[in-house]
């Protein structure tokens, strides 16, 4: 370095001072740095490490300097073809793999200082579960097991594209596949903003063409009558049962469980179905419904607890006050509504709904479905469609406007306007 010179003339003290120079590197800047008699360079406030070195010759390069009084650096390109941004972005990748323990050598670095996708994993889905309440979103990153060994600055469009045509032509449904690369633009998303990468790899890469299938499935008038009979069904075998087993239990002398006879309720199932009929709750926002969520007659579905995480409250008509007033008989006064073995959540009926079902006769019907049934019954009733969204939740009016041709009449008023 120019410090170390011996003989120190005028000119000499001159381009010591410049070599010392430090300033916010700009185009306006770099463009404007003009040779001298001997090497110097400026370097950048905005970024420590930084550096432009201007040549007698007029030539410029970046560089990334690093270790101790910068005893260190890394060529990082030609300012002539390297923006400054360009140069900084570079310049970060670099500061942050000598975070990582890395000795950056050459230009080796840029490609190799990035993680391996099954690294930053781990990494980023400590991240993902701090805010958000399902890791299933994670789990379509189990998908790309393929890659895991890859770094992921290395993982662009072609990479993708190769993975999502192996995909497919392993008979995996384009719907299904579109999710798995949202759920790895959603991760190499969190990268760039850490700044492990300088731009999005696959951000621009499109979709796939997939056939929009809007299923609504709603119980007819019918089959809600033979579900609801074979609810009242269950209900009174369970009680017979338990009648059963108490006698069984009185002649041999053991303690008898409590009986049924008396109660509104045999179990949980019937209650959880009429409210979710009635109110349109999602399953798992009716698993985590607390009695202090049921206010004057209204339920709360808080953001903790709700798919957009924005809450919510949904008013209980006539039916949906009477079934919780009358399960409340069999719960606690305070906790879950609808508890599990030991007071726990529930996490599925599937054991006691499938029956249910089956003998009602009623087929291609899930428990979401009855939040169909519940937006279907409402719009065609004559709800405004947005006051639907607001009972569903939904975060977008695209989703409610699915039940837009059950309104009553709302094509025919239309088509009517051109007899005015």
């Amino acid at each position: 370095k120019l410090l170390g010179l011996a003989d120190v003339s005028d000119s000499k003290v001159e381009i010591t001072y410049v070599s010392l120079m430090r300033s916010k590197l700009t185009q306006r800047s770099v463009h404007s740095a003009k040779p001298a008699d001997r090497p110097y360079e400026i370097r950048d406030t905005e970024l420590r490490g930084l550096l432009l070195r201007v040549q007698p010759t007029g030539y410029r390069a970046f560089y990334f300097e690093h270790g101790r009084k910068g005893a260190r650096r890394v060529r990082i390109g030609n300012a002539a073809v390297l923006t400054v941004a360009q140069a900084r972005e570079k310049a970060k990748e670099l500061s942050l793999a000598v975070d990582r323990g890395l000795q950056p050598g050459d230009a080796v670095l840029v490609r190799t200082s990035a993680p391996r996708l099954s690294e930053w994993l781990e990494t980023y889905g400590k991240h993902f579960r701090i805010h958000h309440r399902t890791d299933r979103w994670l789990r379509e990153l189990r998908q790309f097991r393929d890659l895991y060994e890859m770094r992921i600055n290395r993982i662009d469009r072609n990479v993708v594209r190769e993975w999502r045509t192996q995909r497919l032509d392993g008979g995996v449904k384009p719907a299904t596949v579109n999710r798995n690369v949202a759920a790895l633009k959603a991760c190499l998303s969190h990268a760039v903003d850490v700044g492990l990468l300088a731009e999005h790899p696959i951000k621009r890469l499109p979709q796939l063409k997939v056939e929009q299938e809007n299923r609504i499935r709603w119980l007819s008038d019918d089959e809600e009558r033979r579900l609801r009979a074979e609810l009242d069904a269950r209900e009174a075998r369970i009680r017979a049962e338990r009648q059963s087993a108490n006698e069984w239990r009185r002649d041999r002398g053991y303690e008898l469980k409590p009986e049924l006879h008396n109660q509104p309720f045999a179990d949980h199932l019937k209650p959880m179905v009429l409210l979710s009929l009635n109110t349109g709750l999602r399953q798992g926002e009716l698993f985590n419904l607390t009695w202090s969520d049921v206010v004057a007659g209204t339920l709360h579905v808080r953001a903790a607890t709700a798919k957009s995480a924005k809450s919510r409250h949904v008013p209980l008509n006539r039916e949906g006050r009477t079934v919780l007033n009358d399960w409340r008989s069999h719960a606690e006064a305070d906790g879950l509504v609808f508890p599990g073995y030991g007071g726990r959540r529930l996490d599925n009926v599937r054991k006691a709904w499938a029956p249910v079902l089956g003998a009602a006769g009623i087929v291609d019907f899930r428990w979401h479905d009855m939040r169909h049934h519940f937006a279907s019954k409402l719009v065609m009733a004559g709800a405004p469609l947005n006051t639907v969204r607001e009972l569903l939740g939904h975060a977008d009016l695209k989703m409610t406007l699915r039940y837009a041709h059950l309104a009553p009449d709302h094509t025919r008023a239309a088509v009517e306007l051109l007899d005015v």
